[in-house]
């Protein structure tokens, strides 16, 4: 059957995947040995590391039911240092608890402990939960779900999942770090990771070619429109929260905030425009593969009114991520009772809407595009 084609791994299929991984490891490699400049050692930097408290001297908290019952107060308690250099060694600190800062340190939590250098020593401060056997469970129990559901073709999804994620922070980043243009950049990890994604998946044939291109295409239409929408709503990579302190912490790089808006929408676009795009094109090629005798016009239509369904649910996808991320800013303009004019003009909802509305219009017409390039390539026309 032509769904079992995308299993098979042809000649063709694995010289694109190693030429792919060969291009992934040289520019990481390139990067990180001749780019990134090696921070020196100090003594006076910060260490945090895996601990346990061990013993309850003082519990001086108390519930404040004006909060829900949160505890607030102090404890003074001796926390144990179970990873880093100073592991085994024992440390009391004072442990205070507010509304926004709550760790409630009993005898045998799991914490990350702060260790800052004072005099010969260090001094010890609670951070927060140890929360690393709980992510890393999640994670565990996702990669597990890809891998009994999707069998052959989950697993190629979870490497082409990792390189992605690898490629944003060990590639991407340390180039716009480093004074690099950030859109070009940006677009060339995406479409990057969109070819490696495609192919690791289903090899090399006339549905990823057209998903890959439908793909690249939505997300630079997405860009375009941040771009026009954002000059014309002076909204910039300068007016983000953390947009100061990237400044402060690039300047020795030649860091250049200004377009990361955009990338930032390049980057989040792509899952939905990427899953858009194939299930057209694999949903085009399976019509034509059942019925050959489909003209171009008929497979664009099918094409059309497929990607009509999905359309819908995709741009709510990035709609309902920016009001999910964004839910208690939200709850807090609602109790407020902003008014319209106001709440529009904020740089940080008019950042929001943009970035909401440029995706999806790259998701919608995503639609149109694959559906045309697929109708073409599958009967094998020039497009």
């Amino acid at each position: 059957m032509s769904g079992d084609r995308g299993s098979k791994w042809d000649s063709k299929r694995i010289i694109a995947v190693l030429v792919l991984t060969a291009i992934f490891i040289l520019s990481y490699f390139l990067i990180h040995s001749f780019l990134i400049e090696k921070e020196e050692a100090t003594s006076a930097k910060s260490e945090f590391a895996r601990g346990r408290v061990t013993v309850m001297l003082q519990d001086n908290t108390q519930r404040d039911e004006t909060t829900e019952g949160v505890l607030r107060g102090s404890q003074e308690v001796i926390v144990e240092i179970l990873s880093g250099p100073y592991k085994g060694k024992q440390y009391q600190t004072t442990n205070y608890l507010s509304a926004l800062y709550n760790i409630n340190a009993q005898e045998g939590t799991g914490v990350i402990v702060r260790l800052d250098p004072q005099g010969e020593g260090v001094s010890a401060f609670i951070y927060s939960y140890d929360r690393g056997l709980i992510i890393f469970s999640l994670i565990l129990i996702f990669v597990a779900s890809l891998l009994i559901i999707g069998r052959g073709k989950g697993a190629m999804a979870f490497v082409a999942l990792f390189i992605t994620f690898v490629s944003i922070i060990g590639i991407l980043f340390p180039l716009l770090e480093y004074g690099f243009p950030a859109i070009p950049v940006t677009v060339f990890i995406v479409f990057y990771t969109t070819v490696f994604t495609f192919v690791l998946i289903d090899g090399i044939n006339k549905k990823t070619i057209s998903a890959a291109l439908g793909t690249l295409s939505g997300v630079v239409i997405a860009s375009l429109f941040a771009v026009i929408a954002g000059y014309f709503a002076h909204i910039t990579g300068f007016q983000t929260n953390e947009s100061e302190e990237l400044l402060l912490i690039g300047r020795d790089h030649g860091m250049k905030i200004g377009g990361l808006f955009t990338c930032g929408i390049l980057i989040a676009a792509l899952g939905a425009v990427m899953d858009v795009a194939m299930s057209i094109a694999s949903a085009v090629h399976e019509l034509h593969e059942v019925n050959p005798s489909l003209s171009a016009k008929e497979l664009f239509r099918s094409g059309m009114n497929i990607g009509r369904d999905a359309m819908g649910t995709m741009a709510n996808t990035l709609i309902l991520a920016f009001a999910g991320s964004s839910f208690t800013l939200l709850l807090l303009v609602y109790f407020y009772d902003i008014t319209p004019v106001q709440l529009l003009s904020t740089d940080l909802i008019a950042r929001e809407v943009i970035q909401g509305v440029s995706g999806s219009i790259g998701i919608v017409l995503t639609v149109p595009i694959v559906a045309f390039l697929s109708a073409r390539i599958e009967l094998g026309r020039n497009v």
